[in-house]
C-alpha cells in the first residue's frame, strides 16, 4: 500500500461517496437506478423482494490489529449475501453505510472497498447506495443486501417436519479457530512486539475467518436438482444455535450425530494446538457462513453425491427434545453455546 495518506476531508462527503464510488457498472436488469440520485430504484419483475441487514462495530465484530481492509470489506458484503441465500433467494443489490474517524484516510476507505467491489463482481451484485457519517472513535459497517425469489419459493426457519434431514454444506468450526490463533498471536505481540508472528500451516483456519464466501453453488445445486428445503438458515452463531432455532420455531426436535458433523482435517489439527474438541468447535464456533437446511427423505438420493452437502441427523417430535449422539455413543442435549454480541 502506497505511504501517501489523503484526508477525508479534503474530498468532503459527496466527493468521498464520488471517488469510492466512481467505477461502478450495473450488472443485473432490476438496478434501474443505482448511486448518485437521491434513492435507488429497483424492479424485480415479479418476483419477491428479500431485504436483510447486518451491522459491523469495530471491537465487537472485527478487530482491525489483524483484519486487512479490503477482506472486512468483501466479508461485510458475504456475511449478508449468506442471509438472502438462506433464504433459497438471489442477491441482487447491496447498499452500504459506513462511519468513521479521523484516523482513516482515503485510501484506507478505497482499500475497504476494493473488497466489498470484488464480492460484489464475484456474486453478481450491485452496490446501488448508503451512507458516510463520521465517528467518534471506530469503524461501524451497516450493509443492507436485497434480493429476489420465485413466489412461493423461499424458504422459512419454521417450516420443517418430522422426519425431514438434517444437512449442512461445507465444514464447521475453522473460522472460530482461525479466531483464536490471531488473538493468541494478537496478545503476544502486544507483550512483546519484536516476536514474528507464528501462522505458519494454518492459512485455511485463518482464511475461513478473514474471507468467508456465501454458498451460492449450494442454492444453484439445489435449484437444478430441484429439491425445495423445507427450512433453512445459514450458520452464522454456531450450528447448536442454528438447529435450535429451527426446532423451536418449526415446533420440534432432532438428533444430530457427532460422526456425521463436517470438519476439515486443517480445523481438526489445529483445534488440538489449543487442546479443544473439535467437535465443540463444529457445534459452537460460528461465523462458519455454511448453510443448514433440512429436506425430505425423498430428496436423499439427490444429494448424496454432493460432497458439498452433509446429512448430519434428522428432526423429531418436539417431546423427543434435541439431542446429540456422540461417538462414543452417548446422548447429549444439544445447548446453544454459539456466539453473542451482547455477552460481556
Amino acid at each position: 500500500m502506497s505511504e501517501s495518506r489523503t484526508e477525508i476531508s479534503s474530498l468532503g462527503e459527496f466527493g468521498l461517496i464520488e471517488h469510492l464510488t466512481k467505477n461502478i457498472e450495473l450488472q443485473n436488469a432490476s438496478s434501474i437506478v443505482g448511486v448518485g440520485d437521491d434513492a435507488a430504484i429497483i424492479d424485480h419483475f415479479g418476483k419477491q423482494t428479500v431485504i436483510t441487514t447486518d451491522l459491523l462495530v469495530e471491537g465487537i465484530h472485527f478487530d482491525l490489529m489483524y483484519t486487512p481492509l479490503k477482506h472486512l470489506g468483501y466479508k461485510s458484503v458475504v456475511v449478508n449475501l449468506s442471509d438472502i441465500y438462506a433464504m433459497n433467494a438471489t442477491p441482487t443489490q447491496i447498499t452500504v453505510s459506513i462511519a468513521f474517524s479521523n484516523r482513516f484516510s482515503v485510501e484506507a476507505l478505497s482499500e475497504f472497498y476494493e473488497g466489498i467491489y470484488a464480492a460484489c463482481e464475484k456474486y453478481g451484485v450491485d452496490l446501488v447506495g448508503g451512507d458516510t457519517s463520521s465517528s467518534q472513535k471506530g469503524f461501524v459497517i451497516s450493509v443492507t443486501a436485497i434480493g429476489e425469489v420465485a413466489p412461493g419459493k423461499y424458504v422459512r426457519r419454521d417450516t420443517a417436519k418430522k422426519g425431514d434431514l438434517i444437512c449442512c454444506s461445507g465444514d464447521l468450526g475453522a473460522a472460530y479457530v482461525g479466531l483464536l490463533f490471531l488473538e493468541r498471536e494478537k496478545q503476544i505481540y502486544l507483550e512483546s512486539p519484536q516476536v514474528q508472528p507464528d501462522l505458519e500451516g494454518e492459512s485455511y483456519v485463518i482464511g475461513r475467518l478473514l474471507k468467508p464466501e456465501a454458498r451460492k453453488d449450494i442454492i444453484e445445486f439445489l435449484e437444478i436438482q430441484n429439491i425445495v428445503p423445507t427450512s433453512m438458515m445459514d450458520i452464522s452463531d454456531g450450528l447448536s444455535s442454528e438447529i435450535l432455532h429451527i426446532c423451536e420455531q418449526s415446533r420440534l426436535g432432532c438428533v444430530l450425530y457427532e460422526e456425521k458433523l463436517p470438519v476439515a482435517e486443517e480445523m481438526r489439527k489445529a483445534a488440538f494446538k489449543f487442546e479443544i474438541d473439535p467437535t465443540a468447535c463444529a457445534l459452537s464456533g460460528g461465523e462458519d457462513y455454511e448453510l443448514l437446511f433440512t429436506m425430505s427423505q425423498s430428496d436423499y438420493e439427490k444429494i448424496v453425491l454432493n460432497e458439498q452437502i452433509s446429512v448430519i441427523g434428522y428432526m423429531t417430535d418436539a417431546d423427543e427434545g434435541m439431542k446429540i449422539n456422540t461417538r462414543g455413543g452417548q446422548v447429549h442435549p444439544i445447548t446453544a453455546q454459539g456466539w453473542n454480541a451482547f455477552k460481556k
